[in-house]
């Protein structure tokens, strides 16, 4: 059974929003609300919604703020945000500062934001390629992104959870998901606290992310020390102490596997041998699997000038 569509509306309206939301119950989806303050972006951080509704009509000045800040992050800027306008301003947005998906006026029409709802994340399915699970940019997206960093002084990591087939073989699809989720969350986290880059899923338990060179290794080090901190709680006390489970190897056979750990293959992209994407790939499979001859989590840097 899929999850219900959650929706976020913010506004300084009390009445407005509590109307919003009974409609939006009503079709099915689940809606929160907040006011238009500064704790909206950490709320946004802490538990994203599928599609944004805002009211510029009582807010714009915090409304652009909030839009413009959630268009230009990678982990958020996919967000389909619907806008609220006064119909005396739907001339007069500035859609450059301001990037909403779409809008409806006030007094609102119901019939017509639900119809602006559905078309947003529709919009959302055809245009891009982010993952489903993660909301992270697909391959279309990382394949840009690389192709853009090429000889400048950026590194390309590759970001890969140890042991997962056998943790979700033996856990279950779900806990295998939400660690996915999560370490998706510490990657982006860990990017964006160390000034910004790109965040992107390949898919399944494999991730990149892009930041300046002089930044990767402690990108790396955040990554491995949160996801080392926070996939204990994905095991009992027992199993944590004892440090592995028993599970099956691809023959069907019961062995003692280790617990979850990440491996990263950091690739400087100013290096003369990296003359097109297919050799970042092929660069990176080297580094991850040295990275994955230690136990536990480990990054490698190329440091090969020739």
């Amino acid at each position: 059974m899929s999850q219900p569509i959650r929706i976020s509306i913010v506004s300084s309206d009390p009445q407005l929003t509590s109307h919003i939301q009974l409609r939006l119950h009503s079709k099915g989806y689940q809606a929160s609300s907040m006011s238009c303050v500064d704790s909206v972006l950490g709320a946004f951080y802490s538990d994203p919604p599928d599609l944004l509704i805002i009211d510029l009509a009582n807010d714009a000045e915090c409304a652009v703020k909030v839009v413009s800040a959630l268009r230009s992050d990678s982990f958020f800027s996919v967000i389909p945000i619907v806008g609220l306008l006064a119909v005396s301003d739907d001339g007069e947005v500035d859609w450059d500062n301001c990037p909403l998906d779409d809008f409806v006026t006030l007094p609102l029409n119901y019939n017509e934001l639900f119809c602006r709802i559905n078309l947003s994340l529709s919009r959302l399915k055809r245009v891009f390629d982010n993952n489903p699970l993660t909301r992270l940019p697909g391959n279309t997206s990382i394949q840009r992104a690389i192709d853009g960093v090429m000889g400048t002084t950026a590194s390309v990591c590759y970001v890969d959870i140890n042991h997962f087939k056998p943790y979700n073989d033996k856990y279950g699809f779900s806990h295998g998901d939400e660690v996915i989720r999560m370490t998706a969350r510490i990657m982006f986290n860990a990017v964006r606290d160390s000034g910004g880059g790109f965040c992107g899923h390949i898919g399944g338990d494999d991730f990149v992310c892009i930041v300046p060179n002089e930044r990767a290794e402690g990108v790396c080090r955040t990554i491995i020390s949160h996801f080392d901190l926070i996939v204990r709680d994905m095991f009992d006390e027992e199993t944590n102490k004892r440090g592995y489970y028993t599970g099956s190897n691809r023959k069907g056979e019961p062995e003692d596997v280790p617990l979850l750990s990440v491996s990263v293959a950091v690739v400087p992209m100013d290096m003369p041998k990296l003359r097109h994407s297919a050799k970042v790939a092929e660069v990176a499979a080297e580094l991850k699997k040295l990275a994955k001859e230690s136990t536990g989590s480990r990054y490698v840097v190329d440091q090969r000038r020739d």
